[in-house]
């Protein structure tokens, strides 16, 4: 089978996100598309995050209904910084039969030479890099030095040819979060059911947890 596997905080999980796995699925004719909620992700140790709990609640509000899309709680079960080397090798362990797409917006695709063990990353899954029109340009992207030699000619050119186009819609958990911390309405930014899942359970109402990196 082949595998995307989308990494994130999903804090909260929007329509954002489950049009990007959609755009993945169809365009690169994946089997399933793997979220994968981190259990601390690398860059945002310093942000307060909604539980694993109400993270996991909301992705599989969000997820069901979609026989393409799965949740791996791998992160979340082994617990401290996540890192996706790690959450790689696992799979390849459980599933050495399947191919792996490492799921990555253009932002994610800029930083991967700083991640930790990025030349193990790209031997254990091949990339597909996300460009939403109008707003990202992937080619742009992989100029800078430190990723040209991370990747190599041959992979760069394939991840350049094979990336994932999808509409201009630019919807940030981070404004999310905002947004329900001084009582606006988040509708059609989020499934309607995770939605009423924030305003059920008062996830997000403490300005509190707006500190830190924006995703």
């Amino acid at each position: 089978m082949r595998i995307g596997v989308f990494g994130g905080s999903f804090d909260p999980v929007h329509t954002g996100h489950l049009l990007v796995a959609e755009c993945c699925r169809e365009q690169a004719a994946l089997d399933r598309v793997l979220f994968v909620p981190a259990a601390i992700p690398p860059h945002k140790q310093n942000r307060l995050l909604a539980t694993a709990e109400h993270r996991l609640n909301m992705l599989s509000l969000a997820c069901g209904g979609n026989p393409y899309f799965a949740i791996s709680t791998d992160e979340m079960d082994r617990g401290g910084i996540s890192y996706t080397v790690d959450t790689l090798c696992r799979l390849r362990l459980k599933q050495p039969a399947d191919e792996l797409f490492l799921v990555l917006g253009p932002d994610a695709l800029a930083q991967l030479p700083g991640w930790h063990e990025a030349a193990k990353i790209i031997e254990l899954a091949e990339l597909i890099a996300v460009e939403r029109h109008a707003l990202d340009d992937v080619q742009a992207v992989v100029r800078a030095p430190e990723l040209k030699a991370l990747l190599g000619p041959q992979r760069l050119a394939q991840v350049i040819a094979s990336r994932v186009r999808m509409p201009a819609i630019a919807i940030r958990a981070s404004d999310l979060r905002t947004a329900v911390a001084d009582g606006q309405s988040i509708r059609y930014r989020t499934p309607r059911a995770v939605e009423q899942y924030i305003a059920t359970h008062g996830v997000y109402r403490s300005a509190a947890q707006e500190n830190g990196l924006p995703d």
